[in-house]
């Protein structure tokens, strides 16, 4: 079992950055697939980005350029810098992993660890 816990949200303007961190515990996230995934009130869950044990990347084209997804496996963590931040990244942010070499995967049903999620409010 591996416990994925996310921090980092929180309250920003419009314009502004954020960077979110997920830490793993219980098992090595080296060899794990990982994405950023989030929900917004009323809405369904939607992809945010990923990154694979080779540290590729695929990213949502709604925060292309914004987002970067990093991985330090030394320290079983995962990140999401945000920058350019806008009212509609608003949402609850989840980290998700599953032990596997793949390509980055933007479905969420791919994986099966999932943090509490951490919450981002970006006022306009």
């Amino acid at each position: 079992q591996v416990q994925l816990v996310e921090s980092g949200g929180g309250l920003v303007q419009a314009g502004g950055s954020l960077t979110l961190s997920c830490t793993a515990s219980g098992r090595t996230l080296s060899n794990y697939g990982m994405g950023w995934f989030r929900q917004a009130p009323g809405k369904e869950r939607e992809f945010v980005s990923a990154i694979n044990w080779n540290s590729r990347v695929v990213y949502a084209d709604s925060v292309k350029g914004r987002f970067t997804i990093s991985r330090d496996n030394a320290k079983n963590t995962l990140y999401l810098q945000m920058n350019s931040l806008k009212a509609e990244d608003t949402a609850v942010y989840y980290c998700a992993g599953r032990d596997a070499f793949a390509t980055p995967v933007p479905r969420g049903e791919w994986y099966n660890y999932w943090g509490q999620g951490t919450q981002v409010t970006v006022s306009s």
